[in-house]
């Protein structure tokens, strides 16, 4: 009688690395903080007074040639700095306002945040006839109270994504209807007036307009970094949010603050400039590959798009100087087009 053969030895577990950070989104956005560099040290270099790369450095660490230090530090850095935090400001609402719809379209520009910031303004210009910061606190205003009504009107067990987008379709329209019926009936000075606030644009921006809005990011920039992990749990659906123990409606209605606080400062600094909430997060996210709202990339796309839209309004047709808000159109539609094009050979359009 022949002995059992033994039994096999039980194979020895696989050790398994632990999975490396994604580098390409680290990546994208080192690279998007280099271009940016590049674009102020472009932007901070162009002009009637011509500065090479070398002597903007120098002089912005305190050397540089005669008389650049005026020109530098005081007239063209403020404006560049405003052309980075407005676009900023606007991509990480955007990011965060396309994040919680789960729509690529739910940005300021289309659910009525930044209309209603538009509207804060034209009435404190047209019926105040309001300075600076009769303007930005308008325009703050007009941006809250729009938010909430979006919210309140949406608002049925939770807030849909869909439902939030279609509300705020239906507000900003009435806000341009509103608004248009404001400058019909507005003297000829003042509606010019209104009128060019509302293209958006960085001509004649200085430290005082400036400092406020960086005031903002400093506070709200933390509260994005600290909510970023809720938005990324909402993105899921709110069951699964949820079931992974974030407070679904209090986040939401947190990181919504933030976007809403975010729109309309950019809002009140610049006017409304308009696409840079919708192209910059859709951008950065096409580049970075990365699920998630990917919000220091997409800040870094939106100061790139508008600094970069700032320099060719300055120079398209010099000695004239058009708003910035221009050249954003201009942009968005190529971009829109470029999208849709794309769909269209992907078989999705």
């Amino acid at each position: 009688m022949t002995a059992p053969a033994p039994a096999p030895a039980a194979p020895a577990p696989v050790r398994r690395r632990p999975a490396r950070p994604r580098a390409r989104p680290a990546a994208v956005t080192a690279l998007l903080a280099a271009v940016l560099a590049g674009v102020v040290v472009a932007a901070l270099g162009i002009g009637d007074f011509a500065l090479s790369p070398g002597q903007v450095v120098a002089t912005l660490f305190g050397g540089g040639p005669p008389g650049a230090g005026f020109i530098v530090m005081d007239l063209r850095l403020p404006r560049v700095l405003a052309g980075c935090a407005v676009g900023a400001a606007l991509a990480l609402g955007g990011a965060i306002f396309q994040s919680i719809t789960r729509n690529p379209l739910g940005s300021p520009d289309i659910v009525g945040f930044t209309v209603g910031s538009a509207s804060g303004g034209i009435v404190a210009i047209l019926l105040f006839g309001g300075g600076a910061l009769q303007i930005a606190c308008g325009a703050v205003g007009g941006g809250l109270l729009t938010a909430l009504a979006v919210y309140l009107l949406a608002f049925r067990d939770g807030v849909h994504g869909l439902r939030l987008v279609l509300v705020g379709i239906g507000i900003s329209a009435m806000l341009e209807a509103l608004n248009a019926f404001l400058l019909s009936r507005a003297e000829v000075n003042a509606a010019q007036s209104a009128s060019a606030w509302l293209v958006g644009s960085l001509n004649a921006r200085g430290w005082e307009s400036l400092r406020p809005l960086l005031a903002v990011l400093a506070l709200l920039l933390p509260c994005a970094a600290l909510l970023a992990r809720d938005l990324r749990m909402l993105e899921l659906g709110d069951p699964t949010a949820g079931a992974l123990g974030v407070r679904v409606e209090r986040s939401r209605l947190a990181i919504m603050a933030v976007g809403v606080a975010l729109t309309a400062a950019a809002t009140a600094t610049a006017g409304p400039v308009a696409f840079i909430a919708l192209a910059a997060p859709q951008l950065a996210k096409r580049l970075t590959r990365a699920p998630g709202p990917n919000l220091p990339a997409a800040a870094l796309m939106g100061a790139v798009l508008l600094s970069a839209s700032d320099i060719a309004a300055q120079r398209l047709i010099a000695p004239t100087q058009l708003p910035v808000g221009v050249m954003t159109g201009f942009v968005g539609g190529v971009y829109l087009g470029w999208l849709m094009l794309t769909e269209w050979r992907a078989g999705r359009a």
